[in-house]
């Protein structure tokens, strides 16, 4: 089994052994003749006979990429000064002969970066070199330092051999430095790889020769002692994974994570440090009871808030922490079975916080509660940037909970919890359970905000409740009930996965926040090239709106964007262009591979509703709405602040007939005066109209939940074979086909202009106020009619919609306006920008 050491698993040059199955060491200088030929052992044995240290293959062909596998590489000893955390990437390739597992030059990270080399793509490698192990005998490293990407592979063969046979030994190990392990792709919270133990199983334990000291004895006596009792408890919490690695520390397995104890004194912190982590921190459960020896005590840490106490008459013990760790000194863990556990001892009981969704609507800010539900909506997953570092990422996606209490569900942000086998395979129709959140509320705003968000203790359920100690609280019981009293058939028509999510909504007037988030229009380019792989950010812009146009859901395909898009669908992704930040891609316009799609759908709680609800909703305060004329508009408008023209009004509707009489022909499409004189003096103009496949929520198949989630997961590390015939998302129906708007906004200096798409969404909370009577914030709310609604015959179509909707954008022709953009990189060079929301002057105070 390797080492951990600097090129343990490199190439072993000196061997001359070779079969089928691969070689122990690697490279070899004369092989025999081989049908058919590996070319990766051609490379290998040009770079042998080569006086350079680098070689450009005889022969480029194309290769699969089957793993990209990362890892934190220590600083070289040379290095004075401690560098930033830099990760480096191992990635396995495949001739259809062999697999090897290659380095992945430095300067090609961006590539990894924004997603464009990833696993099932097959790849050109047009340089390569060979990294030396000087401490060891004739052993090196290949090295990609050039390469070009191509497209996604219907499938891979998993059964090549690896050439090194060191390659494919278990546990696994980085090509380079001295760690032992990878980490997770796209985060540093998720446990990753084989070094993870789930083996350890509760065991019967004698206590007659066992001493155990209490928590509140422990805290007024551990400074007298040098050696410690063992200690009894009950985990209360347990927080996700913290890695602190960083390139000048040389830990091997640099990882934290806090369990909250408790007896009957106390409850107290207990750190777990490095190498125990992996092999304890998925063995241990909330609600285990624990026997502790060969622990240290410490001073806590003053700054780190501890969670609440479970029961409110347990002691909350701050001043001290129990250490656990491999070593200084060796930590011994024994998990007891709950049958052993015994009434004298005294040990605390979980108790839940269990909330309904009728209640959370009283709950306090920051308030910590429990919740239980079936998913009606389960949105992509999104990275955000951590602050103190540009390549350090958490992961979060939101999701939909109805409880059957209120016609509102549990909105969600769910960031990763260290649970990644839960985190990427939660789907839509799952009973789904989650502790520790905490309420996110601002009633001050408008729309008002309100939310629930994880926390560092948070855990998550979705399988394996039965036996779990909620199932006894009276609100996990009354949902019980409820489930069972749904039919099937409503669930599965009514729930939705993936697609852009505009949440948090943006305040209907400009706050200071915002202002902070204003961004020059020539600075958009770079915002958007900085963006990593599903990395979301809201940016604020100001400019004037200068064109709009309406695409229809059936002719969205042959949009003029779309024909623009599709010119640039075969623009490259080389290694040149991450050296030099992807310079072919600067030039701002959108491609795909795919037909854009133009629906969209706010995947509100409408979808999860009765059919009584849903009729309820239909008769609200929109059922009086009919679009009003252009002269009615102008009308209106005259009274209004300007640039604020509404483009509803209330009046009575006396038959279906009067409508289509009032209305006038509809309008596509709206260019203003100032684009006509601009647009051919302009200096850059960015083209970020498109709407990508996976930027459309889906209905919701659970015959198909595997490609689905695949779909709107994170990339993964490894290949995954498809099961059965491979989809693509166009195959799946859209959770809406309202159509899309095509907007072009011009900077204020008239120099630059940006094409940005705003799609008209559906919230059902809309339809219970009146503010949706202005263009400005019915772009705030994202709001159109439902699909039920536009069935309606009282009621105008999507396409009659639009054209009220362009024919007030006229009046704001020529004033400045600051428009609120969400920009997100779905990877594989494609970004989407969505018009958020417009202030005008009048609306930002």
């Amino acid at each position: 089994q390797p080492q951990a050491g600097p090129s343990h698993a490199g190439l072993d040059l000196q061997n001359p052994e070779r079969n089928r199955a691969g070689v122990p060491g690697g490279v070899i200088r004369r092989a025999r003749a081989l049908v058919p030929r590996s070319w990766i052992q051609k490379t290998l044995e040009q770079i042998t006979d080569s006086p350079l240290q680098w070689v450009t293959p005889s022969e480029v062909v194309p290769v699969a990429v089957l793993a990209i596998q990362r890892y934190l590489l220590e600083d070289e000893p040379r290095d004075t000064i401690p560098k930033p955390p830099l990760y480096c990437y191992d990635v396995t390739i495949s001739d259809g002969v062999y697999q090897e597992k290659c380095y992945l030059d430095p300067g090609l990270n961006s590539l990894v970066y924004k997603n464009i080399l990833k696993v099932g793509i097959e790849i050109k490698i047009s340089r390569v070199s060979c990294l030396y192990n000087e401490k060891r005998l004739g052993q090196g490293i290949l090295c990609i330092d050039n390469v070009h990407c191509g497209g996604t592979l219907d499938t891979i063969s998993l059964e090549t051999p690896f050439r090194n046979r060191a390659h494919g030994e278990i546990p696994e190990r980085p090509l380079r430095g001295g760690k032992s392990h990878y980490l997770a792709l796209w985060n540093n919270e998720d446990p990753y790889g084989d070094i993870w133990l789930t083996d350890k199983q509760p065991e019967e334990y004698n206590f007659n020769n066992t001493k155990i000291i209490s928590l509140s004895h422990l805290e007024m006596t551990w400074n007298n002692r040098r050696n410690f009792p063992a200690l009894l408890v009950r985990v209360l919490h347990k927080s996700k994974l913290r890695y602190y690695g960083k390139p000048d520390k040389k830990m091997i397995e640099p990882y934290q994570t806090f369990l909250e104890v408790a007896d009957s004194s106390g409850t107290v912190s207990v750190i777990m440090w490095n190498a125990l982590c992996p092999e304890w921190y998925k063995s241990l459960r909330v609600g285990f009871v624990l026997l502790l020896q060969d622990y240290s005590v410490k001073k806590s840490y003053p700054f780190r808030l501890q969670p609440l106490p479970v029961d409110p008459q347990i002691k909350l013990i701050s001043t001290i922490e129990i250490c656990l760790n491999l070593r200084d000194p060796p930590t011994n863990i024994i998990i007891i079975p709950e049958k052993q556990v015994k009434p004298e001892w005294r040990l605390p009981k979980l108790n839940h916080r269990f909330i309904t969704r009728s209640e959370l609507d009283d709950m306090p800010e920051n308030h910590i509660c429990d919740v239980i539900g079936i998913l009606v909506f389960v949105g992509r997953v999104q990275r955000l940037k951590k602050k103190e570092s540009r390549e350090d990422f958490w992961s979060y996606r939101w999701i939909h909970i109805a409880d059957g209490t209120s016609e509102q569900p549990f909105i969600v942000e769910l960031f990763s919890t260290s649970q990644p086998e839960i985190f990427e395979n939660i789907y839509p129709m799952t009973y789904f359970v989650c502790t520790q959140l905490k309420v996110v509320r601002n009633n001050a705003q408008v729309p008002k905000l309100l939310y629930l968000t994880t926390t560092n203790e948070s855990r998550v359920f979705i399988t394996g409740h039965r036996g779990q100690p909620y199932t006894n609280d009276t609100k996990v019981k009354n949902f019980i009930q409820w489930i069972k009293a749904k039919t099937d058939s409503e669930e599965v028509k009514n729930t939705v996965i993936g697609g852009y999510y505009p949440y948090p909504p943006v305040p209907e007037t400009f706050v200071k926040y915002i202002e902070s988030l204003l961004t020059a229009i020539s600075e958009v380019r770079k915002e958007i090239e900085d963006l990593q792989y599903r990395e979301q950010k809201r940016i604020a812009i100001q400019g004037i709106i200068t064109v709009i146009k309406y695409i229809p859901h059936s002719g969205a395909t042959e949009s003029a964007s779309t024909s623009e898009t599709l010119r640039n669908a075969n623009r490259p992704s080389t290694s040149q262009a991450a050296r030099e930040s992807q310079s072919q891609g600067r030039d701002g316009k959108r491609h795909q591979e795919d037909d854009p799609m133009s629906s969209q759908y706010f995947p509100a709680t409408y979808t999860s509703l009765s059919p009584c609800t849903k009729k309820r909703i239909l008769q609200g305060p929109y059922d009086k709405l009919v679009p009003v004329s252009q002269s009615e508009i102008s009308a209106q408008a005259k009274g209004n602040k300007p640039g604020i023209p509404s483009i509803f009004q209330r009046r009575e509707i006396a038959s279906t007939s009067n409508v289509g009489k009032a209305r006038k022909p509809i309008t596509d499409r709206w260019e203003s005066q100032l684009w006509r004189e601009k647009k051919f003096g302009l200096i850059d103009h960015l083209h970020y109209n498109c709407v990508y496949p996976e930027s459309i929520p889906r209905k919701f198949i659970f015959e198909h939940r595997k490609f689905l989630i695949q779909q709107f997961n994170s990339q993964p590390a490894k290949y995954i074979p498809p099961d059965g015939i491979p989809h693509k998302l166009d195959d799946f129906k859209s959770a809406r086909s309202l159509g899309h708007f095509e907007v072009t906004i011009l900077g204020l200096n008239h120099e630059i202009a940006i094409d940005v798409a705003f799609l008209p969404m559906y919230c059902p909370e809309d339809l219970r106020t009146s503010q949706i009577d202005t263009l400005l914030t019915c772009m705030n709310y994202s709001c159109v009619y439902p699909s039920e609604m536009i069935d309606n015959d009282r009621l105008p179509g999507p396409r009659a919609v639009a054209g009220d909707i362009i024919k007030a954008v006229t009046e704001l022709d020529r004033v400045h306006v600051i428009g609120i953009l969400d920009i997100c990189n779905l990877g594989n060079n494609k970004v989407e920008v969505f018009l958020q929301k417009i202030y005008s002057p009048e609306n930002t105070s």
